[in-house]
Protein backbone atom coordinates (compact mmCIF):
# COMPACT_ATOMS: atom_id res chain seq x y z
CA UNK A 1 0.00 0.00 0.00
CA UNK A 2 1.77 3.51 -0.76
CA UNK A 3 2.07 5.84 1.76
CA UNK A 4 0.12 8.85 2.23
CA UNK A 5 1.55 10.83 4.58
CA UNK A 6 3.21 14.12 3.59
CA UNK A 7 6.86 14.67 2.58
CA UNK A 8 8.80 16.24 5.74
CA UNK A 9 11.17 18.94 4.76
CA UNK A 10 14.25 19.04 7.41
CA UNK A 11 17.45 21.34 7.45
CA UNK A 12 20.06 18.17 7.23
CA UNK A 13 19.59 14.29 7.07
CA UNK A 14 22.28 11.93 8.47
CA UNK A 15 22.52 8.25 7.47
CA UNK A 16 25.14 5.81 8.20
CA UNK A 17 26.36 1.77 7.96
CA UNK A 18 23.79 1.29 4.95
CA UNK A 19 26.00 -1.62 4.04
CA UNK A 20 24.67 -2.48 0.51
CA UNK A 21 26.32 -5.40 -0.20
CA UNK A 22 25.27 -7.22 2.83
CA UNK A 23 22.34 -10.04 2.79
CA UNK A 24 20.09 -9.09 5.17
CA UNK A 25 19.62 -4.99 5.44
CA UNK A 26 16.66 -3.05 5.31
CA UNK A 27 17.10 -1.41 1.96
CA UNK A 28 13.62 -1.39 1.45
CA UNK A 29 12.32 0.30 4.55
CA UNK A 30 15.43 3.08 3.66
CA UNK A 31 13.30 3.51 0.45
CA UNK A 32 10.50 4.79 2.67
CA UNK A 33 12.36 6.63 4.80
CA UNK A 34 14.02 8.70 1.99
CA UNK A 35 10.74 9.08 -0.19
CA UNK A 36 9.14 11.04 3.03
CA UNK A 37 11.93 13.06 3.71
CA UNK A 38 13.69 15.78 2.04
CA UNK A 39 16.66 17.32 3.13
CA UNK A 40 19.00 20.68 2.76
CA UNK A 41 21.76 18.57 3.41
CA UNK A 42 21.94 14.86 3.45
CA UNK A 43 24.95 13.54 4.64
CA UNK A 44 25.73 9.85 4.36
CA UNK A 45 28.21 9.17 7.51
CA UNK A 46 30.04 6.40 6.09
CA UNK A 47 29.46 2.13 5.08
CA UNK A 48 26.64 3.00 2.60
CA UNK A 49 28.52 0.17 1.02
CA UNK A 50 29.68 -2.69 2.32
CA UNK A 51 33.05 -3.15 -0.23
CA UNK A 52 34.17 -6.22 2.73
CA UNK A 53 31.04 -8.29 1.67
CA UNK A 54 30.85 -7.06 -1.91
CA UNK A 55 34.77 -8.13 -2.57
CA UNK A 56 33.74 -11.83 -1.33
CA UNK A 57 30.35 -12.35 -3.05
CA UNK A 58 28.72 -9.69 -5.02
CA UNK A 59 25.04 -8.72 -4.39
CA UNK A 60 23.83 -5.66 -5.96
CA UNK A 61 19.64 -6.53 -6.33
CA UNK A 62 17.43 -3.59 -7.99
CA UNK A 63 16.81 -2.11 -4.76
CA UNK A 64 20.15 -0.67 -4.25
CA UNK A 65 20.05 0.95 -7.90
CA UNK A 66 16.67 2.46 -6.54
CA UNK A 67 18.90 4.11 -3.81
CA UNK A 68 20.91 5.37 -5.50
CA UNK A 69 18.45 7.14 -7.98
CA UNK A 70 17.00 8.39 -5.27
CA UNK A 71 19.47 10.05 -3.86
CA UNK A 72 21.11 11.49 -7.16
CA UNK A 73 17.68 12.71 -7.30
CA UNK A 74 17.76 14.64 -4.68
CA UNK A 75 21.00 16.13 -5.45
CA UNK A 76 19.40 17.33 -8.75
CA UNK A 77 16.26 19.05 -6.73
CA UNK A 78 18.91 20.97 -5.11
CA UNK A 79 19.81 18.81 -2.09
CA UNK A 80 23.62 19.15 -1.09
CA UNK A 81 25.07 15.44 -0.87
CA UNK A 82 27.85 15.14 1.60
CA UNK A 83 29.53 11.80 1.56
CA UNK A 84 31.93 10.05 4.61
CA UNK A 85 33.42 6.99 3.66
CA UNK A 86 33.65 4.83 6.67
CA UNK A 87 35.92 1.32 7.57
CA UNK A 88 34.06 -0.80 4.84
CA UNK A 89 33.63 1.90 2.23
CA UNK A 90 37.24 2.54 2.48
CA UNK A 91 38.38 2.62 -1.31
CA UNK A 92 36.17 6.18 -1.95
CA UNK A 93 39.13 7.61 0.50
CA UNK A 94 41.00 7.75 -2.71
CA UNK A 95 38.57 10.47 -3.96
CA UNK A 96 38.62 12.44 -0.85
CA UNK A 97 37.70 16.52 -1.93
CA UNK A 98 36.24 15.23 -5.45
CA UNK A 99 32.63 15.36 -6.73
CA UNK A 100 31.19 12.56 -7.62
CA UNK A 101 27.45 13.19 -9.59
CA UNK A 102 27.01 16.00 -7.40
CA UNK A 103 27.96 14.21 -4.16
CA UNK A 104 30.98 15.86 -1.67
CA UNK A 105 33.14 13.31 -0.73
CA UNK A 106 35.08 14.32 2.11
CA UNK A 107 36.98 12.39 5.31
CA UNK A 108 35.13 14.81 8.10
CA UNK A 109 33.16 17.74 8.35
CA UNK A 110 31.79 20.34 10.21
CA UNK A 111 27.84 21.09 10.44
CA UNK A 112 26.62 24.49 11.71
CA UNK A 113 23.44 24.65 12.63
CA UNK A 114 20.59 26.85 12.13
CA UNK A 115 20.71 28.34 15.60
CA UNK A 116 24.60 28.64 14.63
CA UNK A 117 25.86 25.77 17.18
CA UNK A 118 29.38 23.48 14.87
CA UNK A 119 29.16 19.54 15.07
CA UNK A 120 32.15 17.72 13.68
CA UNK A 121 30.59 14.67 10.99
CA UNK A 122 32.40 11.98 10.68
CA UNK A 123 32.21 7.87 9.97
CA UNK A 124 34.39 6.86 13.27
CA UNK A 125 36.40 4.08 12.69
CA UNK A 126 39.07 6.37 12.77
CA UNK A 127 39.06 6.47 16.94
CA UNK A 128 37.92 2.39 16.59
CA UNK A 129 41.29 0.62 18.18
CA UNK A 130 40.47 -2.77 16.67
CA UNK A 131 39.90 -1.23 12.83
CA UNK A 132 42.89 0.88 13.43
CA UNK A 133 45.38 -1.44 14.75
CA UNK A 134 44.07 -5.01 13.97
CA UNK A 135 42.29 -5.25 11.01
CA UNK A 136 42.27 -9.09 10.56
CA UNK A 137 40.40 -8.55 14.00
CA UNK A 138 37.59 -6.55 12.52
CA UNK A 139 37.05 -8.97 10.18
CA UNK A 140 36.56 -11.78 12.98
CA UNK A 141 34.12 -9.16 14.48
CA UNK A 142 32.35 -8.37 10.80
CA UNK A 143 31.96 -12.49 10.39
CA UNK A 144 29.99 -13.00 13.59
CA UNK A 145 28.04 -9.93 13.23
CA UNK A 146 27.19 -11.04 9.95
CA UNK A 147 26.45 -14.75 11.76
CA UNK A 148 24.43 -12.93 14.06
CA UNK A 149 22.14 -11.41 11.53
CA UNK A 150 21.75 -14.83 9.96
CA UNK A 151 20.49 -16.67 13.12
CA UNK A 152 18.14 -13.75 13.58
CA UNK A 153 15.56 -15.14 10.20
CA UNK A 154 15.08 -18.41 11.44
CA UNK A 155 14.52 -17.03 14.84
CA UNK A 156 12.01 -14.11 14.11
CA UNK A 157 10.67 -16.32 11.93
CA UNK A 158 9.50 -18.00 14.95
CA UNK A 159 8.89 -15.41 16.46
CA UNK A 160 6.12 -14.11 14.28
CA UNK A 161 4.77 -17.76 14.52
CA UNK A 162 4.01 -17.34 17.89
CA UNK A 163 2.73 -13.36 17.95
CA UNK A 164 6.07 -12.28 19.37
CA UNK A 165 7.96 -8.99 18.06
CA UNK A 166 11.17 -8.93 16.52
CA UNK A 167 14.46 -9.96 18.68
CA UNK A 168 18.20 -9.60 17.54
CA UNK A 169 20.90 -11.72 18.95
CA UNK A 170 23.64 -8.91 17.76
CA UNK A 171 22.09 -6.03 19.65
CA UNK A 172 21.09 -8.39 22.68
CA UNK A 173 24.96 -9.24 22.72
CA UNK A 174 25.93 -5.49 22.62
CA UNK A 175 23.41 -4.53 25.65
CA UNK A 176 24.67 -7.95 27.66
CA UNK A 177 28.19 -8.78 26.81
CA UNK A 178 30.10 -6.21 29.36
CA UNK A 179 33.60 -6.25 27.22
CA UNK A 180 31.22 -5.01 24.19
CA UNK A 181 29.25 -2.19 26.44
CA UNK A 182 33.00 -1.47 27.60
CA UNK A 183 34.00 -0.69 23.68
CA UNK A 184 31.09 1.59 22.92
CA UNK A 185 31.59 3.32 26.28
CA UNK A 186 35.69 3.96 24.92
CA UNK A 187 34.31 5.03 21.68
CA UNK A 188 31.68 7.34 22.14
CA UNK A 189 34.23 8.99 25.03
CA UNK A 190 36.90 9.41 22.22
CA UNK A 191 34.72 10.84 19.78
CA UNK A 192 33.49 13.04 22.60
CA UNK A 193 37.30 14.08 22.92
CA UNK A 194 37.63 14.66 19.64
CA UNK A 195 35.09 17.14 19.26
CA UNK A 196 36.03 19.15 22.09
CA UNK A 197 39.77 19.19 20.99
CA UNK A 198 38.49 20.25 17.47
CA UNK A 199 36.52 23.09 19.29
CA UNK A 200 33.00 21.79 18.23
CA UNK A 201 30.00 21.99 20.18
CA UNK A 202 29.03 17.83 19.68
CA UNK A 203 30.22 15.20 17.12
CA UNK A 204 27.76 13.27 14.83
CA UNK A 205 28.97 9.74 13.66
CA UNK A 206 28.10 6.51 12.82
CA UNK A 207 30.44 3.25 12.85
CA UNK A 208 29.24 1.31 15.73
CA UNK A 209 25.34 0.61 15.03
CA UNK A 210 24.23 1.99 17.68
CA UNK A 211 21.81 5.13 17.46
CA UNK A 212 21.86 7.61 21.05
CA UNK A 213 22.14 10.97 21.68
CA UNK A 214 23.59 12.43 24.76
CA UNK A 215 26.06 14.80 26.74
CA UNK A 216 28.09 12.08 29.19
CA UNK A 217 31.17 13.47 28.59
CA UNK A 218 30.55 16.90 28.29
CA UNK A 219 29.58 17.25 24.51
CA UNK A 220 26.96 16.55 22.46
CA UNK A 221 27.32 13.44 21.23
CA UNK A 222 24.96 11.98 18.37
CA UNK A 223 25.37 8.64 16.51
CA UNK A 224 22.84 8.07 13.21
CA UNK A 225 22.94 3.71 13.82
CA UNK A 226 22.50 1.80 11.45
CA UNK A 227 19.75 0.27 8.01
CA UNK A 228 21.21 -3.02 8.96
CA UNK A 229 18.63 -3.64 11.53
CA UNK A 230 17.35 -0.69 13.87
CA UNK A 231 16.56 1.98 10.43
CA UNK A 232 17.61 4.73 12.55
CA UNK A 233 18.35 8.25 11.18
CA UNK A 234 19.81 11.92 12.94
CA UNK A 235 17.34 15.24 11.32
CA UNK A 236 17.97 18.71 12.57
CA UNK A 237 14.94 20.68 11.54
CA UNK A 238 15.12 23.96 10.96
CA UNK A 239 15.71 25.14 14.57
CA UNK A 240 18.49 23.42 15.30
CA UNK A 241 16.81 21.03 17.08
CA UNK A 242 17.89 17.42 16.77
CA UNK A 243 15.67 14.27 16.67
CA UNK A 244 16.73 10.86 16.33
CA UNK A 245 14.27 8.88 14.23
CA UNK A 246 13.16 5.03 14.56
CA UNK A 247 11.50 4.14 11.33
CA UNK A 248 10.80 1.09 12.52
CA UNK A 249 8.36 2.48 15.07
CA UNK A 250 7.25 4.99 13.39
CA UNK A 251 6.23 2.68 10.48
CA UNK A 252 4.39 0.31 13.44
CA UNK A 253 0.80 0.29 14.04
CA UNK A 254 0.24 3.53 16.23
CA UNK A 255 -0.49 1.47 19.08
CA UNK A 256 3.25 -0.26 18.71
CA UNK A 257 5.03 3.08 18.52
CA UNK A 258 7.50 4.42 21.11
CA UNK A 259 8.41 8.29 21.39
CA UNK A 260 11.01 9.39 19.11
CA UNK A 261 14.33 11.23 20.25
CA UNK A 262 14.26 15.05 20.27
CA UNK A 263 17.18 16.89 21.79
CA UNK A 264 18.15 20.67 21.03
CA UNK A 265 21.54 21.72 20.11
CA UNK A 266 21.83 23.75 23.57
CA UNK A 267 21.35 21.03 25.99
Amino acid sequence: MEDTRPVRHVRALFISDVHLGMQTIQVEELLKFLALHDADTIYIVGDLIDGWRLQKEWNWPPEYDALANLLFAKARAGARLVYLPGNHDEFLRDYLGTYFGGVEIVDRMVHITADGKRYLVIHGDQFDVVVANAKWLAHIGDWAYNFALTVNVPVNWIRRRLGLSYWSLSAWAKRKVKNAVSVMGRFEQALSLEARNTEVDGVICGHIHHATMHHKFGIHYINSGDWVESCTAIVEEHDGAFELIRWKDMSAPPRKRRGLGRLRATQ
